[in-house]
């Protein structure tokens, strides 16, 4: 979790504002969700491919017509490997995504799509929206995504979606559509599967369907354990998903509730010479994030005419998130004789009731362990009609709406000062409470969300080949912060923008059609960049909030272009394929830029950023087997200067800084990835495949500009195969990392001289990496019913 530079930095980072996109895209395709054709990137010529241009269900488009890149996962595409898994399918099925473990758990991931993230990590610049049929799933307070709550086994499909301002606030890089499971998309009867394997890894799940007249009910449950392939790696995960739905002739209304519990242990990045020493050890513990979540929606829709129809959605959503990390100390021994703590300004260090903190382990190795809780309550509601009518006799398809969205936001987080042991480095007490006023140690804040969205977007067909769209949205977020221990926190901001978007596409013939488009986006700046936000406002890196001033919301202008399409070949099979360019220009970015004091630093707009770059998408199916190829180049760079504290960075200059110069690399995204797998029917019973994933280098966090070496780049192959023994009887199993490779997902700086390494003594490079996992092998029954 950047842990190892951050101490009670951890905490301060995890404020945000909820960005807002009221409700889903709806996906349908006639493509069986069994076909085993990889991403659905192309279709037959007899086959329509629809695609939702809103964010509320019902408002369906052929795909073709649209200006913009998409791409479809199936539910058939999460199993390929056994165990329905929506990250290992996003990784290795899609152009233009990749993953990293900052985390160390492998539930945790941070996902890049087009150069822009999604993760559950608190602080991280979020820039993907991700909606969970219908709701938006980014949390109100940081706009996280929470991998670990999505229950894999009950998603029907995702779509991948591209800059669109229809879909509201913070899709700046695009859009993730989840669209999950219910008795009227999915076949009556249900599954059960028991797995597992290497690391400790147990997962039993299931799902079950039924309909009865106009009535359906769909549920599905997993419980999931792994003690992981680190030391105090571990994840538990349950989770329960359940539809009710009645579905008329001209009405369709369904209620789903969504229950999780997590407890994912993950030791974030370890110096690489502790690695060399021991490739399962972490740096400092512990590092736990445990989840709870709860949602409840209705969401309906009902047509008025074959051309006319509403759509409806509301939904409640309750999250709590419990952080246990354990970091460095930033208080220590005072220098002047005294016998007690100080803080790294030189002053003494202080517990409640303004109590000196002595000395208590006579100089031996201290650790600080932050601990912070969030609450949210969460509510939503929204409205749009969906018309396919004639405009002067051109076929024309339209969609109009409005959304609410509101959450209240509990954030508390304390420190507590303890004592580190010698061979783990886990905190270990009991310790002192810090309370330092002048650090806003602890804090306890409260966060008032209120967005509104109006959005319009209308398709005209100018010939039956020629296709136009425009599209518009207005968004206004208000973010109000009160602090409850009297603290210079509460503030009161509103952000406001409007977004339009266009394009055209043209079917070329049937196997080919070409688009190109532009799409504006915008994102409001979080609670946590809003209370650190100057060089007089700097935060220590152990600190949670100080001051309250104004950022600039960051707009970014999406411009893409792309050819795709399929074709058949004889009794061969047909090849699909997607080809597109983009180009990403960020304007009034935010980073977190280290001061020249030391171990402060602050948010700022540091002005543009870009990413542009091109992605290849090709599928093949044959009878009795299937193919795909993908490939991905992203250049993502600073388009303005500015200089920072090089921090543990040791490529510093003489006064300790780093200069970030027009053109640096952004870290953390690498320049190429090409991805693609196999999988063939040996006969009809038996299915062998596999996959593999080439990835560049990428630039460490905390070098923007570029002065130390990359991460290494690596290769990655993994096998899976199933064997059909009745009908209703399967078993699978997979192996992952075959080739043993040593890669790493995650790179940052460490501040590896602040704390004793028993297994590296004397150890100085503070390069820091984030381990994948070794080689494992997993298998598992499944039946069905």
């Amino acid at each position: 979790m950047f842990e190892k530079m951050t101490g009670r930095r951890a905490i301060y980072l995890a404020s945000a504002a909820l960005c807002f996109l009221p409700a889903r895209a709806v996906l349908a395709q006639t493509v069986p969700a069994t076909a085993a054709d990889g991403v659905s990137a192309g279709v037959q010529p007899e086959d329509i491919t629809v695609i939702g241009t809103s964010p509320l269900p019902g408002s369906g488009i052929d795909r073709d017509r649209l200006p913009a890149a998409t791409a479809i996962v199936t539910a058939h595409d999460l199993q390929l490997t056994g165990t329905a898994d929506l990250l290992h399918a996003l990784d290795s099925r899609l152009a233009g995504v990749s993953l990293n473990l900052a985390a160390g758990n492998p539930f945790q991931p941070t996902i890049v799509m087009n150069g822009f993230q999604a993760s559950p990590l608190q602080g991280t610049s979020q820039g993907i929206a991700v909606y969970l049929d219908g709701v938006r799933f980014n949390q109100a307070f940081g706009d996280t995504v929470n991998w670990d709550l999505i229950p894999d086994l009950a998603i029907e499909r995702v779509a991948v979606e591209g800059s669109n301002p229809v879909f509201g606030l913070n899709a700046l890089g695009g859009a993730l559509n989840v669209r999950m499971k219910n008795a009227f998309n999915t076949p009556a009867g249900g599954e059960a599967d028991l797995s597992g394997g290497s690391f400790g890894r147990i997962v039993a799940q299931g799902d079950y369907a039924a309909r009865r007249g106009n009535w359906g009910v769909y549920v599905a449950g997993r419980e999931v354990h792994e003690d992981g392939w680190r030391d105090l790696q571990s994840t538990d995960i349950q989770s329960l998903y359940a539809d009710l739905g009645w579905k008329g002739l001209a009405t369709e209304v369904h209620g789903s509730l969504d229950l999780a519990n997590s407890v994912l242990n993950g030791p974030g990045t370890s110096p690489v010479e502790l690695l060399r020493a021991d490739p399962r050890a972490q740096f400092t513990a512990p590092n736990q994030m445990a989840n709870k979540f709860i949602q409840f929606a209705v969401n309906g829709r009902h047509s008025f005419t074959d051309t006319l129809s509403v759509q409806g959605q509301v939904h409640y959503d309750y999250f709590q998130q419990r952080v246990n990390n354990g970091n460095a100390p930033n208080d220590a021994p005072c220098d002047d004789g005294s016998g007690l703590m100080c803080t790294d300004d030189g002053d003494p260090s202080t517990t409640r009731g303004g109590a000196t903190i002595p000395d208590f382990l006579d100089g031996g190795a201290y650790s600080e362990l932050d601990l912070q809780t969030t609450n949210t309550n969460g509510y939503g509601v929204s409205m749009q009609e969906t018309e396919d009518h004639s405009v002067f006799g051109l076929r024309n398809h339209e969609v109009a709406g409005v959304s609410f969205d509101g959450a209240q936001t509990m954030f508390t987080g304390s420190a507590v000062l303890g004592g580190l042991t010698p061979v783990t480095r886990e905190y270990y007490g009991p310790g002192y409470v810090i309370d330092e006023p002048g650090e806003t140690v602890p804090v306890r804040v409260r966060v008032n969300d209120a967005y509104v969205g109006v959005f319009a977007t209308d398709t005209i067909d100018l010939t039956p080949r020629l296709s136009l769209t425009g599209s518009m949205r207005y968004n206004f977020a208000q973010i109000n912060l009160a602090d409850q221990n009297g603290g210079d926190l509460s503030g009161h901001h509103a952000y406001s923008a409007v977004n339009p978007g266009g394009g055209i596409s043209y079917r070329l013939t049937h196997w080919a059609t070409i688009y190109g488009g532009y799409a504006e986006a915008n994102r409001a700046p979080t609670p946590a960049e809003l209370s650190c936000a100057g060089p007089e406002n700097a935060c220590s890196l152990a600190n949670f909030f100080v001051g309250d001033p104004e950022l600039k919301q960051v707009r970014a202008h999406t411009f893409e272009a792309g050819l795709r399409g399929g074709f058949t070949i004889g009794t061969a099979g047909r090849l699909s394929y997607d080809l597109g360019l983009f180009r990403t220009d960020a304007d009034n970015d935010i980073v977190f830029i280290n001061s020249e004091t030391l171990n402060r630093a602050f948010f700022a707009n540091i002005g543009a950023t870009r990413r542009q770059g091109g992605k290849v998408h090709l599928a093949w199916q044959a009878d009795g087997w299937s193919a795909w190829l993908n490939y991905t180049h992203t250049d993502a760079t600073y388009r303005s200067g500015f200089v920072e504290d090089a921090g543990s960075n040791p490529a510093g200059d003489d006064d300790g800084d780093i200069t970030v110069r027009r053109g640096n690399r952004l870290p953390g995204i690498p320049l190429d990835k090409l991805t693609g797998g196999v999988d063939v029917r040996v006969t009809p019973i038996w299915t062998v495949g596999g996959d593999f994933l080439l990835q560049g280098g990428q630039y460490l966090f905390g070098d923007e500009a570029n002065l130390t070496p990359r991460l290494p780049g690596f290769f990655v192959l993994n096998l899976h195969t199933s064997v059909q023994v009745t009908r209703s009887l399967q078993l699978f199993g997979s192996i992952s990392n075959v080739t043993d490779r040593n890669y790493y997902t995650f790179g940052t700086f460490s501040p590896t001289g602040s704390v004793y390494l028993a297994q590296a003594p004397g150890a100085t490079n503070p390069r820091s990496y984030s381990p994948a996992a070794p080689i494992g092998g997993f298998g598992g029954v499944r039946v069905t019913f």
